[in-house]
């Protein structure tokens, strides 16, 4: 079991071969009561082991050095085993949210809903693949969602530690689907104004990939006090990660974002930095890039164009400096006297790492 960091360790890879190990032993041990229901199942619990394989364990993590910042002890299994309860949670999220913008992948592998529909198509089954796969792909969201609280639960606290974590856990998750609505509901509407674009980014990304999990910690180390600290840390890092993410959705490489370029402009997302785009360029420009913005065969020529306009309008530029902006927010609220010592320089490099994605 990891006990420490150093300077020379990534305050990600403290925790993450420990939470690996964690998800794996229980999905072994969920994989083997299902299979006694029927071996038909043995396909979805594949497709559910593949998407917990990659990620990055943000936000085991997070609730991890929450923890510590609380004066929580190190190595402490039962604190690894709740942390990673929120990987369950995420990817409920993500199965989900594919099915949503009808993703083709994640993390380069088809997504769920895909892998399942080719499932169907192999066997010839009667019905419509599409339909199949989405259908048992939400399925298998609302078991992760159902796993997340029972590990949860079975994290090995006592009744009394559980109950102080729960509030911040239970916001968590009502939080992100708030989150998830209102992004669909921003694409669906046409909303393309800053304001609308922070507040999806604050609920479905900020405080479901930082704050939250960071009070998780906390809480279950009996420091509900250190709430607003983690809040003023949180949701300003929260932000500056998910800029960062919607700029590499526009300019990331596909090998290593693990989606093809510019797929956020053919799904028709509604973030800040097409907001910004849209408010800066010219009259004539921002109605073509509106004119193609969710255009599901939205050409590599059509995407390059687009790229052209958010770099020339100024608003990568505009974007950037928020992310910069954001990310000293949340450096300078470590320097409260409360937070302990242990976690101030691991969670000075997460700021980094989150807005570098050099994890």
């Amino acid at each position: 079991m990891a006990a420490s960091s150093s300077s020379s360790v990534s305050p990600v890879s403290v925790i993450r071969s420990e939470v690996d190990r964690e998800l794996s032993e229980f999905h072994s041990t969920r994989r083997t009561q299902l299979l006694e229901i029927g071996e038909e199942l043995a396909p979805a619990l594949d497709a559910l082991e593949a998407m917990l394989s990659g990620g990055k364990r943000l936000r085991p993590t997070f609730c991890y050095w929450g923890w510590r910042g609380a004066a929580g002890a190190p190595g402490d299994e039962r604190m690894i085993r709740a942390a990673a309860s929120l990987e369950f949670l995420q990817a409920c999220a993500l199965i989900h949210d594919d099915v949503i913008d009808n993703s083709d992948t994640r993390r380069g592998l088809p997504a769920t809903h895909k892998r399942l529909a080719k499932l169907h198509a192999d066997h010839g089954w009667s019905g419509d693949s599409e339909e199949f796969g989405q259908g048992a792909a939400i399925l298998i969201g609302d078991l992760c969602l159902a796993w997340s609280d029972e590990m949860y639960q079975a994290s090995g606290f006592d009744a009394r530690v559980l109950r102080d974590g729960r509030p911040p856990f239970d916001a968590m998750r009502t939080e992100v689907m708030a989150g998830q609505y209102l992004d669909t509901l921003e694409q669906v509407r046409g909303t393309t104004t800053r304001e609308a674009a922070l507040r999806v980014m604050r609920y479905k990304s900020a405080k479901y990939t930082v704050e939250r999990p960071l009070h998780v910690g906390a809480a279950l180390a009996g420091r509900q006090d250190l709430a607003q600290v983690f809040t003023d840390y949180g949701i300003p890092l929260g932000i500056a990660f998910q800029l960062r993410d919607d700029v590499l959705s526009v300019f990331g490489d596909p090998s290593t974002t693990g989606k093809p370029a510019g797929d956020d402009l053919r799904e028709g997302k509604r973030t800040l930095i097409v907001a910004e785009t849209l408010a800066r360029a010219s009259a004539d420009e921002a109605e073509r890039f509106r004119s193609l913005l969710g255009a599901p065969d939205l050409s590599v020529e059509s995407v390059e164009w687009m790229r052209s306009v958010i770099e020339g309008s100024g608003a990568l530029a505009v974007c950037e400096a928020m992310i910069t902006e954001y990310a000293e927010r949340a450096v300078a609220a470590l320097e409260s006297p409360e937070l302990d010592a242990s976690a101030r320089e691991p969670l000075r490099r997460l700021v980094v790492d989150a807005t570098e994605r050099s994890f």
